[in-house]
C-alpha cells in the first residue's frame, strides 16, 4: 500500500514538472463584437451626467436657471424624457482639503447613436459656458429598457 502510495506521488511530482509556462501574456482581439441581448425590452444608452451648482465667481445656480436650462436646452432635445437628481459631490483637493459640491444628475434614456451623443456633448458645452464650469462629468451605460 506504501508503494503505491509513494509512486504515485512520484508520478504526480514528475508530470507537475512537465508545465510550461508562457514566456509572455498576450491578448487577441476578439473576432467579432458581441451582441447584446435583453431578456425583456430594448437595449437602450443611460447617460447621466453630473452638474455643479457652485460657480467659481461666488454663487450658485439658482434653481430657476438649473430648470431653465432644462425646460430650454435638455428637454428640446431629449423629448422623451429625462429625470433629475438632487445630488452632494465630495472629493479631495490637490491641496488635502476636503471640497464638496451641490449638484444635479440628469439621467437620460436614449438610442446609443451619434445624433444623441453629440446632444448631449453640446448641453456639456452649454452648461459649462453659461455657468463657467471647468467641467460637466458624463457616464454611459448599455441597458436593457422595458415599458
Amino acid at each position: 500500500m506504501a508503494t503505491k502510495f509513494i509512486a504515485s506521488f512520484a508520478l504526480a511530482l514528475l508530470l507537475a514538472g512537465c508545465q510550461t509556462h508562457p514566456t509572455s501574456i498576450t491578448q487577441s482581439a476578439p473576432t467579432s463584437t458581441p451582441t447584446p441581448v435583453c431578456a425583456g425590452g430594448d437595449m437602450m444608452m443611460q447617460t447621466t451626467l453630473w452638474f455643479g451648482m457652485s460657480k467659481p465667481q461666488g454663487g450658485t445656480v439658482s434653481e430657476q436657471e438649473w430648470q431653465h436650462f432644462v425646460d430650454s436646452d435638455v428637454t428640446p432635445r431629449f423629448k422623451d424624457g429625462l429625470s433629475v437628481y438632487d445630488a452632494k459631490g465630495q472629493w479631495l483637493g490637490e491641496n488635502g482639503k476636503l471640497a464638496r459640491e451641490n449638484s444635479k444628475a440628469l439621467m437620460l434614456i436614449h438610442t446609443p447613436d451619434r445624433a444623441s451623443s453629440d446632444n448631449i456633448n453640446a448641453l456639456r458645452d452649454i452648461y459649462k459656458k453659461r455657468f463657467s464650469q471647468e467641467s460637466v462629468m458624463r457616464v454611459d451605460g448599455l441597458v436593457c429598457v422595458g415599458f
